[in-house]
């Protein structure tokens, strides 16, 4: 929260979004005055463009383009030649084309009117939504402009050329989140009205996705690297992040199409196993609402994440020169704030999530150890919601934290990885690929581990490391039997959130694309990527959470009891007929190792499993 406040307090994020001229005046927007600049703080609400009093002849002096610039209402559309016609445009357009405290009138008669007008004569212009720019068109002078703002972009540094791809594509990144969320009804759609046909028609359209983005991503690699017209760090950092991409994919690609070979056998059983999942979600219908309540929450936090993190790139203090002029100095250190920062993006959308996660796992624990079928518990999602709140934030916290710690590494070796490219030390890159994999292997596990606990949690009301420790004893004694159902369900489940996230950065391919000047797109693709999984996981969770909290309880009431009159199933005889039929009750009963069930009058309460 401090860095927080201090960003929208030093920072000012419309500065990179509206454009700003040479007197600290944003463009677009009302402004303050700053001390020492008698022309700032003006009314610059129509003037949304920025205008160079040079623009055929821009030079850069310290990531600064030395030509005064104005806000000016609309760009000249014709080549101005004369005073004379600058007055009669402004007078027509209502745009001033010279500095501010020059009256319209006096363009003719000023005799400083040189000095404070644009130089003679002006090119047209058009205005480039990209940067809010009066872009010259004459050719001779778009060559000159272009250079100046290559030679600024090659010279920024990494955040603030990332910064400025978000800025470029902030409102695509907005339309490819909203397109994941409608891929995540479509999927979910899928999962609940499950049939042999729908499962076809999911794995079909994952196969093509993968293969699809995973040919874009390398024709792009290669249309990127032998286009002759590279001259800006954003275009190589692009081309490089292109390779990466492609190799990623095309391994996802084949180590899934591998995997659904092999397990194309047992797609009547995903039918089966779902059908049960929606038997419960139909007791509890409101689980089916809960991930819009999530999705609302991860919007808003997002929103205001991007606009902390805009508010740290443009930090800094003004400082006034010779004629009035303001510039804004960074302040430095910025960049560890800046990382700090991104560690908060992970942590709270974890966080986010493993609340959604515990909220599931305790309504659908509270509808499976009700004794009486056909009255189930009155609003278990509200009542799992309190608890949540009351007895267990620590626990999601705990959860979620654990899972930053191991991700937090993985990006960093993925730079190191990226930065050993550049210095060519094969051998090297190769020991932190390898230190990465095992990283995301340790990653899934605990995330596995973790939902778990999050059930077992809401089980037995203990802490996180207590319930982490029963979870791990209980699968761990009743592998065989729970393990391959729920690992098959979350692999189907898996293959949906491929699905969002494939088509949503299909369109983010074609998006960005259009785009690809002035702009490193791979980084707010790489975003939009981010964002398209944490919404299928918010929205598919419903199943996955459902599917491992339905068959932990399976585990822990036939450790507890056998059947028999006097220790009788929680589970209904569909649900026990499903388990026997899936042929994981084969073995013998062990020796009961956990205490009995001790029923009180709604017959809902457990005792601690150890």
């Amino acid at each position: 929260m401090f860095i927080a406040g201090y960003a929208v307090v030093a920072g000012a994020a419309e500065r990179l979004m509206l454009g700003y001229d040479s007197f600290g005046n944003i463009c677009g927007r009302k402004n303050s005055p700053v001390i020492g600049a008698p022309l700032s703080g003006q009314d610059m609400t129509n003037k949304k463009y920025v205008f160079f009093l040079n623009s055929c002849n821009l030079e850069m002096q310290n990531l600064e383009i030395s030509s005064v610039s104005l806000c000016v209402s609309s760009c000249p559309q014709e080549q101005l030649n004369s005073l004379e016609d600058l007055q009669g445009f402004a007078r027509i357009n209502g745009s001033s084309l010279c500095v501010y405290n020059l009256n319209v009138s006096s363009y003719t008669l000023n005799p400083k009117a040189s000095e404070l007008c644009p130089t003679l004569p002006v090119p047209p212009s058009k205005s480039f939504p990209l940067f809010n720019r009066c872009v010259p068109q004459n050719p001779e002078c778009y060559s000159k402009y272009a250079s100046a703002l290559i030679n600024v972009v090659n010279e920024m540094d990494a955040l603030h050329r990332i910064l400025a791809g978000i800025l470029a594509g902030r409102d695509t990144v907005i339309g490819l989140s909203v397109l994941s969320l409608a891929f995540s009804f479509i999927v979910v759609l899928t999962f609940t009205f499950i049939r042999a046909l729908l499962i076809h028609t999911l794995i079909a359209l994952v196969v093509f996705g993968l293969l699809f983005v995973s040919g874009v991503l390398w024709w792009l690699y290669y249309d990127y690297r032998n286009d002759p017209s590279t001259e800006l760090e954003t275009e190589k950092e692009n081309i490089k992040f292109l390779l990466g991409y492609a190799i990623f994919s095309t391994i996802v690609t084949v180590v899934l199409l591998f995997l659904i070979l092999v397990l194309r056998k047992r797609l009547q059983f995903t039918v089966q196993l779902f059908q049960m999942v929606n038997k419960m979600i139909s007791r509890i219908p409101f689980l089916l609402f809960q991930p819009l309540w999530s999705f609302l929450i991860l919007m808003v936090f997002w929103v205001f994440w991007v606009a902390v993190l805009l508010s740290l790139g443009t930090a800094g203090s003004a400082q006034i020169t010779s004629g009035g002029h303001v510039e804004y100095r960074t302040v430095s250190g910025i960049h560890y704030m800046a990382w700090y920062h991104f560690v908060a993006l992970i942590w709270t959308s974890e966080f986010i999530l493993a609340c959604q996660q515990m909220t599931i796992a305790g309504a659908v624990v509270t509808c499976y150890f009700n004794r009486n079928k056909n009255s189930p518990p009155r609003h278990p999602v509200l009542s799992s919601i309190s608890v949540l709140f009351c007895y267990h934030l620590g626990t999601v916290v705990k959860g979620s934290f654990l899972i930053t710690v191991l991700r937090i590494p993985r990006i960093f070796l993925l730079y190191l990885c990226n930065f050993l490219k550049q210095k060519e030390s094969a051998c090297a890159k190769c020991l932190f690929k390898s230190c990465c994999s095992w990283f995301w292997c340790l990653e899934r596990c605990l995330r596995y581990f973790n939902q778990h606990a999050y059930t077992t949690a809401a089980i037995n009301g203990t802490d996180f490391c207590t319930s982490a420790k029963d979870a791990v004893f209980i699968l761990a004694k009743n592998s065989a039997k729970i393990a391959p159902i729920i690992c098959f369900g979350n692999f189907i489940i898996f293959l949906g959130k491929v699905f969002v996230v494939c088509f949503t950065v299909f369109g983010g391919l074609m998006a960005f694309n259009y785009h690809r000047e002035l702009q490193a797109w791979v980084v707010p693709l790489l975003l939009v990527a981010f964002f398209a999984y944490v919404v299928s996981q918010s929205f598919l969770s419903v199943f996955e959470v459902t599917v491992d909290a339905l068959f932990l309880c399976c585990a822990i009431d036939m450790e507890t009891n056998d059947g028999s009159a006097e220790k009788p199933y929680f589970m209904d005889q569909e649900l026990l007929s499903f388990v026997n039929q899936s042929n994981k009750l084969t073995e013998e009963p062990k020796p009961r190792s956990m205490k009995p069930l001790q029923d009180n009058e709604d017959g809902t309460e457990l005792q601690p499993m150890t």
